[in-house]
């Protein structure tokens, strides 16, 4: 398989993402459909939390039981700085929206809410790129180093898995009710989803385990900053019962969407 064929794969693999975003063009939805999509939301991204520190602990932990403790030591260091950086930065950078947003003051209430979350759904696709272009990289050094097969199972599970990731993006503007455009969709999609491609194209070139980590820390300190963000929002739907399923079907959801990786032994 040439390096063409293998970048179109994970540039499928990616852009599966667009099958979860027109969610987020439903007109009106039901307070309780509200309640489901954001909390669906929450499970997916609870379980890609921990997909992204387990697959990002991983060398760290090669490392130290290989008695590599200079190696584990750096890469330990990228790896709390980088997610420190995911984490706290976005709590700034979200502080510094809500100031620029309050300072415009011809803007209604509505309109100040929905930027809001807009901005929300925007560091989600931000978080979910950083991630998905970690998991180009595992496609891009697995078809490198010959294992075309694992490659291309990789680039399978990853699709199936992205195709729920794009609904974990548009979750916020569903569940405050916000309807995007199809351009905007489209944005969302290609910060969430084009990564993967990029992320094969380089895999295929450089193999190098400092920038996985790096890049899948700070992907899940944006994950846990937008995780603590959508509990706000289905804390205030007052749907205990109904946000606690699903987020369980979220999580379940992740799980079986990655059943396809950890078949590939990934």
């Amino acid at each position: 398989m040439s390096s063409a064929e293998i970048a179109l794969l994970g540039a499928i693999a990616g852009f599966t993402i667009f099958l979860g975003l027109p969610l987020g063009r439903l007109k009106k939805p039901m307070p309780r459909l509200r309640a489901m999509l954001n909390a669906t939301a929450i499970g997916i991204l609870v379980f890609l939390l921990w997909d992204v520190l387990d697959h990002a602990w991983a060398p760290i932990d090669v490392a130290l039981s290989g008695h590599h403790y200079a190696t584990a030591f750096g890469n330990g260091g990228v790896f709390f700085l980088c997610f420190a950086v995911g984490l706290v930065g976005l709590v700034y950078f979200d502080a510094w929206m809500a100031r620029r947003t309050a300072a415009v003051t011809e803007l209604g209430e509505a309109q100040r809410t929905g930027s809001r979350f807009r901005t929300l759904s925007m560091m989600i696709a931000v978080g979910i790129g950083l991630h998905n272009f970690a998991e180009g990289l595992a496609i891009g050094s697995s078809a490198a180093s010959g294992e075309l097969q694992l490659a291309v199972l990789l680039i399978i599970g990853f699709g199936l898995h992205n195709a729920t990731e794009g609904f974990g993006i548009v979750a916020p503007l569903a569940a405050e009710g916000t309807r995007p455009s199809w351009g905007r969709l489209a944005l969302l999609g290609l910060i969430g989803g084009g990564p993967t491609f990029l992320g094969t194209v380089v895999g295929e070139h450089v193999t190098n385990d400092t920038l996985s980590i790096g890049f899948l820390t700070l992907a899940a300190g944006s994950i846990l900053y937008v995780v603590i963000e959508l509990l706000a929002v289905a804390r205030r739907s007052a749907m205990k019962e109904l946000v606690t399923w699903g987020i369980l079907l979220g999580v379940a959801l992740g799980f079986v969407t990655d059943a396809v990786v950890t078949a590939a032994g990934a």
